[in-house]
Parts: C-alpha cells; structure tokens; sequence
C-alpha cells in the first residue's frame, strides 16, 4: 500500500482574520502559479469563519481600485489584485471595517 498522508483541517469558533498580506511586486512565477496578471500588487487575507470572506472581498473591492481575483469561502482565503497602494487602502479597509463593525480580532497588514 502506498504512504498516502492524511490532513485534517479544523476550524475553531472564532472571528477572526489571520492574515493581511501585500505583496508589492511579486515574481512574475509567483503571478503564473496563481493565475493572476503580471505586473499587479497581490493582496492575500484569510479569515474565520470562513464564509467572512465574502464579505471581505466585497469591503475590498470598494474600499480602491482592485480586482478580486478569487474568494474560497470554504477556506476562507481572498485574493486581490491592483496597484501597491490599491491593495494596501483595500486590506486596511478590511481590517478596520471587521474590527469596528463586526468586532473581529485582526493581524496587522504586512507587506513584502
């Protein structure tokens, strides 16, 4: 029989949003792994409960000039793209609008 590894992934009660990331100018690899336009910022959250993320990406997509590339509300992971500063104002307006509207506990945005 094969060594097959098995992974179980757990989600605990809780809201939250894990990760606010920019990656302001990314591997152009990176953007064909992915799928996404080269050239572009990628702006990456993940959030719990995982169907957050719709709301998520609605909150970016008007906060600034960004494309929601990909939104798994079963993971709870959003994807944005868009110019450096786009990206930023769209992943603050995330956070700011999750902790004081729908007192989520948040990370800081990071940027690489």
């Amino acid at each position: 029989m094969e060594n097959l590894q098995r992974i179980v992934q757990e989600s605990v009660p809780g809201k939250q949003i894990t990760l606010l990331h920019l990656i302001s100018s990314p591997d152009p690899s990176v953007n064909e792994k992915i799928g996404l336009d080269k050239g572009n910022a990628i702006g990456i959250m993940t959030l719990t409960p995982t169907e957050s993320s719709i709301i998520a990406a609605d909150v970016a997509a008007k906060a600034a000039s960004v494309e929601v590339c990909f939104i798994d509300r079963f993971n709870g992971c959003v994807l944005l793209q868009g110019d450096n500063e786009s990206v930023k104002q769209s992943l603050q307006a995330v956070k700011d609008t999750f902790e004081s509207m729908l007192k989520f506990t948040s990370c800081s945005v990071t940027m690489s």
